[in-house]
């Protein structure tokens, strides 16, 4: 990967983006194959990081078909969800199958997020007008006459300054660039956060369900082969009181809701194992600025309810290259472009968003208040009309409005 040059203070570029994430390495990715010199900020050293979104999702891997890349990038280590199922009060419920999607692969893949941006990255920089600086943080925005122009940042050897036609923030829910920016968001509220942390699994057993009700509680369980990704749901503000109650409470509630678990769940013994992940949904009123656009998490946060953020951002950089290369070829990009772009994601953002706050607020949200959380009629015609469990499946694989890549 190229890093900053030790030397060098100033950068002139056509495109400045900040943040390495899915969103983000996916756009310099294809900003770079099209000709047009772009530099991608990274403030850490690599993209080692816990608790990143890894579900790679069929409209993503149909990306990847359209780029050719997609028997490359299945050779890397993943596991392939087909359907996804819930446990409500001992009871397996069918919610999604993925076998009808009218994609080239009909599964959920799910990957370590640091090896889909290593491979993003690996890709990209086979292009001379790419550039990743690792180890470089955006701390202000460079403007002039109203107008972005560029970005500065910090590195190991000092003060970056990066001057550019485009500035795209991708920097995630915690923004720096929509911050600087002074662009307004609207936050939705969510009633719920995560305790996430890893329980060592029984080797005798197959692969098992996602979601776990019972008892006026909530577990997500993702299954590595070796080990469960545990995502434990519990009413926001109450992390202290649950720790108050102690880790063996915890353990206990494991537990009942995944009896399998069995005494591996002790291998939870402090709560330096556990991570508290504070959810949120928020949204941009406004995604752009003349010389600026935020896209991904940076204009949209989203839930972890579907495990769709990943796919969101990436399908936010396709629809942003297929608007905005030719402009970026030539020079700058006017401000009507930049609208188009908020305009061809804003419906399909709003869409999920709806359907994740429906999530929280009436589902998930009752799992940690009352014990009756799913109308039993709903768990039958999930359980006896298959054909049913194709729109789960398909909001969650494609989603609404998918982008394709478009030709150089």
């Amino acid at each position: 990967m190229i890093q900053a040059p030790k030397s060098q203070e100033k950068i002139t570029t056509r495109c400045c983006i900040v943040g390495g994430g899915p969103a983000g390495m996916m756009l310099g990715f294809l900003l770079a194959r099209s000709g047009v010199e772009v530099v991608v900020l990274e403030k850490h050293k690599d993209f080692l990081r816990d608790f990143r979104g890894d579900t790679i999702h069929p409209s993503t891997l149909e990306l990847l078909v359209e780029l050719g890349l997609l028997d490359e990038f299945l050779q890397l280590p993943h596991q392939e969800l087909r359907t996804v199922q819930a446990t409500v009060e001992g009871k397996t419920i069918p919610i999604a199958d993925f076998a009808h999607l009218p994609t080239h692969c009909k599964f959920i893949a799910f990957m370590p997020q640091w090896d889909f941006l290593n491979f993003l990255a690996d890709k990209a920089k086979q292009y001379p007008t790419f550039h990743l600086h690792l180890e470089t943080e955006a701390t202000d925005l460079i403007e002039e006459n109203k107008q972005i122009v560029g970005v500065k940042a910090i590195t190991p050897d000092g003060e970056l300054t990066i001057r550019a036609d485009l500035v795209v923030g991708t920097d995630g829910r915690k923004s720096i660039i929509r911050e600087k920016a002074g662009l307004s968001v609207q936050d939705f509220g969510v009633p719920v956060d995560v305790l996430w942390t890893r329980i060592p699994k029984d080797p005798a057993l197959g692969e098992m369900s996602l979601g776990y009700f019972k008892s006026g509680q909530f577990m997500v369980l993702i299954d590595r082969h070796d080990y469960f990704q545990c995502g434990y749901i519990i009413p926001k503000g109450q992390y202290e009181s649950i720790k108050e109650r102690g880790i063996v409470a915890l353990q206990d509630n494991i537990r009942k809701l995944a009896p399998f678990v069995n005494d591996y769940v002790k291998e939870l013994k402090t709560w330096d194992q556990i991570s508290l992940l504070t959810v949120k949904i928020d949204r941009l009123r406004q995604w752009y600025r003349p010389g600026l656009l935020c896209i991904g998490d940076a204009a949209h946060a989203m839930s972890p309810a579907g495990g769709v953020g990943v796919n969101m951002g990436v399908q936010d950089a396709v629809a942003t290259a297929n608007q905005l290369t030719a402009a970026l070829q030539k020079g700058g990009v006017g401000i009507d472009q930049l609208a188009r772009v908020q305009r061809r994601r804003q419906w399909p953002v709003r869409v999920i968003q709806t359907g994740q706050i429906f999530v929280h607020k009436r589902l998930i949200n009752a799992s940690v208040v009352k014990p009756a959380v799913i109308p039993p009629f709903i768990l039958w015609l999930f359980r006896q009309v298959p054909f049913i469990r194709r729109l789960p499946a398909y909001l969650i694989g494609v989603g609404p409005r998918p982008e394709h890549i478009r030709t150089k």
